[in-house]
């Protein structure tokens, strides 16, 4: 049975240790910020850090290195360089949202590097891996929470001005749910639809008419960011 520890257990620590648990995975009793680090690497397979990515090389430092065992990090846009003076490195980020401390990360994407232990590790998630080189995970992860934390912001934006028309937000979230599976079915140039996509210049400027001026920047950004899909559209045609 392979034995990790997770140092850092927040959202993302918890979630990650209880999901290779229930993947058959020993977990070693986790280490806070209080607790002595030296020696976390003893008697275990793998030491996840999942800590703010601005302590992440701290904690690594305070680990004695152990040649049998592979220190890891959480992080999406940090490199394994800053994992030194550990022999065995390795990055396992997953690709989903973790809003709460028991979020099930079994067969979802992960971003990995170093060693392969962390390829056996989403094996046994039942999950699916991309190796991204150290050069491309800021890329990698901008890409991440574009996908992610933009969507949020977005459909909060959204909520904001159904409520100025007295709608409330649930009322287009299966037309969220569904423009999504449209993305996932044609890609995104052929999923588009909507004023931009058919030259409707005339309802886009009503929209920006009727919209409170505070919300005309995400969406002039956004509706150039529709003609540049359709630009893309016209280039494979």
């Amino acid at each position: 049975m392979t034995a990790f520890r997770v140092i850092g257990p927040g959202r993302a620590g918890r979630s990650l240790s209880s999901s290779l648990t229930r993947a058959g995975w020993l977990a070693r009793p986790p280490l806070g910020r209080d607790d002595e680090l030296g020696d976390a690497a003893r008697d275990v397979d793998l030491v996840v850090i999942a800590t703010p990515d601005a302590v992440i090389g701290a904690v690594a430092a305070a680990i004695r290195p152990s040649e049998s065992t592979v220190v890891a990090h959480l992080a999406g846009s940090v490199g394994l360089e800053v994992l030194a003076p550990h022999p065995r490195r390795a990055a396992l980020h997953p690709l989903r949202s973790i809003p709460t401390a028991d979020t099930d990360l079994r067969g979802a994407w992960f971003a990995v590097a170093g060693d392969e232990i962390v390829e056996h590790a989403v094996r046994h998630l039942e999950g699916t891996f991309v190796q991204i080189a150290d050069g491309d995970r800021s890329l990698y992860h901008a890409a991440a929470c574009i996908a992610s934390n933009h969507l949020v912001a977005l459909l909060g934006q959204a909520e904001r001005v159904a409520a100025a028309a007295g709608v409330p937000l649930a009322a287009y979230l299966d037309l969220v749910r569904a423009t999504v599976d449209n993305v996932e079915r044609l890609g995104p140039s052929a999923a588009l639809t909507g004023p931009v996509a058919r030259g409707d210049r005339a309802t886009v400027e009503r929209h920006r008419a009727a919209l409170a001026s505070e919300e005309l920047a995400a969406y002039d950004a956004m509706a150039d960011a529709a003609r540049r899909l359709l630009l893309s559209r016209a280039e494979v045609a």
